[in-house]
């Protein structure tokens, strides 16, 4: 029999892939930052195919990681007595293969739309096989610009990120008060804090299975690349190239009809599956803070395979997340079974780019008493690209962890900020959040950088051609010293909180937003 095509591809990607280590390996001049790269080499090689939430290789890595958890002397913190915890879940998907799209023309002519490279939508439950309805563009979609009496119409909007403009809650809420058939957001090409990119790997959402809120009936939701809207809006006489400008500034925006309807046709497969998170537990010494758990925290899933970009379909996800649940690994084994004071339970999370799903779960299903959780130390984010001067610090002023860390970090010669770009809602996006959402405290870090520095130009161009795409593998350019410098931080500041005297507190109500 043959070799598949994909046996062939991972064979050869499983070759580079080792020779892309062999020589980073050779760079590094420590040997924890050594066993560290090579951890995470064999979680985001091409043989875990990506890690996606409830594959084959997710469930691979999953293995791996228990058994490296065991091996390091972590006792099992899951169910039934053993490392894993089983989240139930739900995906609705859009198959690229029988959805179509379109822009059709009052004078007749049709203009296909290229599925998940130009246009994409959000798949819920309760997404049609079929929509259709006349266009009409309403600037930012504020409650005040869509107003009433959008039935049947298919409402058109510039997707600003910024503060003062409707967010997307806000534009959904509005669409349904205004009886829209659908809602199209077009990306603001101005948001050069994190541009939008395409194309996107899927259009796949995941929810917790059995999870009672069901969905809000809503318009469907779409997203339009910014270089496809002068193609939507073509005979209107509007200028696409000027309303894209005032929006990227937060200029007013015309109102108006198109003279064309979108069709689109959608296949829509739902299914019920589980995936685990894989839980660890380095019992505490100290007789008094031993039943109190310090959580550290990374995110095991990854994308698996999704729309080719520059001829590869595998979205390894080398530094997102492999490498920091390698630091957790790194962690349990430099300690051999020896405890802080406090308990340290060892997570590594699935379905986080998902929506945090397995972070939610365990925080609404936790292993442990509820009320022993003092903190979460959560590892994502980071992308060891330029030296570490720098770090951004999650709800830095929120809980006494901020105090903890600039202690830590002050000793390494590191800076410890707020975050500087809250429009990009980082605080919300990562698995320390649903700990915040309880009321546990928690954190987690981002590598910073001043303005036009060198630095912030390898973050911006991570952010534009590896985020979230399969250029985050094994041979993408790595700074080794950065990386073993934020481990020592994690370390040390991991031993500060678990050992300290005082139990981490909030110094501040949350946020409502928590």
């Amino acid at each position: 029999m043959k070799p598949s095509k994909r046996l062939l591809c991972l064979a050869a990607g499983t070759l580079l892939a080792a020779a892309a280590v062999a020589a980073a390996t050779r760079t590094i001049d420590d040997e924890d930052t050594r066993r560290w790269w090579k951890i995470t080499a064999d979680l985001s090689g091409d043989a875990m195919e990506g890690r996606d939430t409830g594959s084959a290789g997710y469930a691979r890595a999953a293995d791996y990681v228990s058994a490296r958890f065991r091996a390091a002397g972590l006792l099992p913190a899951g169910e039934g007595g053993g490392y894993r915890q089983t989240v139930p879940l739900h995906e609705v998907a859009v198959a690229r293969d029988g959805t179509s799209i379109s822009v059709n023309r009052a004078d007749g002519t049709k203009v296909a739309l290229k599925f998940l490279h130009e246009i994409s939508v959000r798949p819920t439950r309760e997404l049609p096989q079929h929509v259709e309805g006349a266009l009409v563009f309403r600037g930012y979609c504020s409650a005040q610009e869509m107003g009433t009496g959008l039935a049947g119409r298919i409402a058109l909007c510039f997707g600003s990120r910024r503060q003062g403009t409707p967010d997307t809650r806000a534009r959904m809420a509005a669409a349904r008060a205004a009886g829209a058939a659908a809602l199209v957001v077009v990306d603001d090409p101005g948001f050069t804090l994190e541009p939008a990119r395409w194309p996107e790997a899927y259009a796949r959402s995941v929810t917790i299975a059995d999870d009672s809120a069901r969905e809000t009936a809503e318009p469907p939701l779409l997203r339009l690349s910014a270089a496809a809207f002068a193609t939507v809006i073509a005979g209107s006489g509007q200028d696409a190239a000027a309303i894209l400008k005032a929006g990227s500034e937060s200029r007013p925006l015309p109102h108006f009809d198109v003279p064309a309807r979108l069709a689109a046709e959608f296949r829509v497969t739902q299914r019920d599956y589980s995936s685990d998170n894989v839980l660890g537990m380095l019992k505490g010494t100290d007789p008094q803070l031993a039943p109190q758990v310090v959580v550290v925290s990374a995110h095991l899933d990854g994308y698996g395979y999704g729309e080719s970009v520059d001829g590869d379909s595998l979205y390894n996800g080398t530094l997102d997340d492999a490498a920091y649940v390698a630091t957790l690994v790194r962690l349990a084994e430099r300690r051999h079974g020896h405890g802080f004071k406090r308990s340290v339970l060892f997570a590594a999370f699935t379905g986080e780019e998902k929506g945090l799903l397995g972070a939610v779960w365990f925080t609404h299903h936790p292993t442990v008493a509820r009320e022993s959780l003092a903190a979460d130390i959560n590892l994502d984010q980071l992308r060891p690209l330029f030296p570490l001067k720098i770090l951004t610090m999650h709800a830095l002023d929120d809980t006494t962890l901020g105090a903890t860390a600039r202690g830590v970090a002050a000793r390494l010669h590191i800076e410890i900020r707020p975050d500087r770009e809250p429009e990009r809602h980082l605080n919300q996006r990562a698995d320390h959040w649903p700990f915040l959402k309880i009321g546990v405290p928690a954190t987690g870090f981002v590598f910073g950088y001043d303005p036009g520095t060198e630095s912030e130009r390898r973050y911006r161009e991570w952010y534009q051609v590896r985020y979230h795409r399969p250029q985050d593998d094994l041979g993408q350019p790595m700074d080794f010293v950065a990386a073993r410098d934020f481990n020592r931080f994690f370390y040390l500041f991991a031993q500060a909180v678990s050992d300290a005297a005082e139990r981490p507190q909030f110094l501040r109500p949350p946020p409502s937003d928590y």
